[in-house]
């Protein structure tokens, strides 16, 4: 799960960056940027202040009524910009905190996506989880609210639980600032490709399914071939996903 890696092409970078930008994050002082996801009440917004302290401030994103926090930390020499995404339970956009989410994850292209989940409530914040891994293949699991699992005789087999995600996953109570620290190491561990990820994907797809996904794919690839998640795009666009379709039909995923 662990091996050395070398740093992505600066032609992506500055992709990423262009991105961002249209996203409306300005990266310029930032070399990497990092993304909170997770459900609500995971206590994500806990971490996101534990993370950046007093470093933060609040907006909207551009074109929308939802507000999008900001604030970064510094580790090792490196400046880290934080974005705190709306509270989710799906990526399926069927409302603007959805859609601002997954837009995010998948055109911005984060460093580290950072997925907040409640450890006394795995399995329901597990779907979002999945989805994510679908998107990006450079996450961590914050596993939240360790000490109200505990209180509830919760045991979590946190190792396992990375190994079958394919991710790093770092027990915390954000609260109390446990774990803190071992967050923010991983975080710059996968920013920078001391680790490498490989996430979970869903691989019981019938034959004629994922015949037309890589079909449709491939043709999505040619025509943005900086986008490194098209079988995804592809996946939505056959579950007649339509705020994708509208994002290709008006080119949503071009740097203008």
């Amino acid at each position: 799960m662990i091996n050395q890696v070398t740093n992505p092409c600066d032609d992506c970078a500055i992709y990423n960056a262009a991105q961002l930008k249209k996203l409306g994050v300005d990266v310029e002082n930032a070399d990497y940027v990092v993304t909170l996801a997770g459900n609500p009440n995971t206590g994500k917004s806990t971490v996101f202040n534990a993370l950046t302290g007093l470093r933060q401030h609040t907006g909207n994103w551009p074109g929308k009524t939802v507000t999008r926090a900001e604030g970064g930390f510094s580790y090792n020499d490196k400046r880290f910009k934080l974005i705190d995404l709306p509270g989710t339970y799906s990526l399926l956009s069927t409302s603007q905190d959805e859609e601002v989410a997954r837009n995010f994850i998948l055109f911005g292209q984060p460093d580290v996506t950072v997925i907040v989940v409640d450890a006394s409530r795995l399995e329901r914040n597990l779907n979002l989880v999945l989805q994510v891994l679908e998107i990006t293949g450079k996450a961590v699991l914050c596993l939240n609210l360790m000490d109200e699992a505990k209180r509830h005789g919760i045991e979590i087999d946190d190792r396992t639980l990375s190994k079958d995600l394919g991710i790093p996953v770092v027990p915390t109570s954000a609260r109390s600032f446990k774990g803190i620290n071992e967050l923010i190491d991983t975080i710059h561990k996968v920013a920078t490709n001391e680790v490498l990820c490989k996430p979970h994907r869903i691989k019981n797809l019938s034959d004629s399914v994922n015949m037309a996904v890589d079909e449709l794919s491939k043709k999505i690839s040619n025509t943005y071939p900086n986008l490194p998640n098209s079988r995804w795009i592809a996946m939505r666009l056959l579950d007649g996903d339509q705020r994708v379709l509208q994002a290709l039909q008006n080119n949503e995923f071009m740097i203008t």
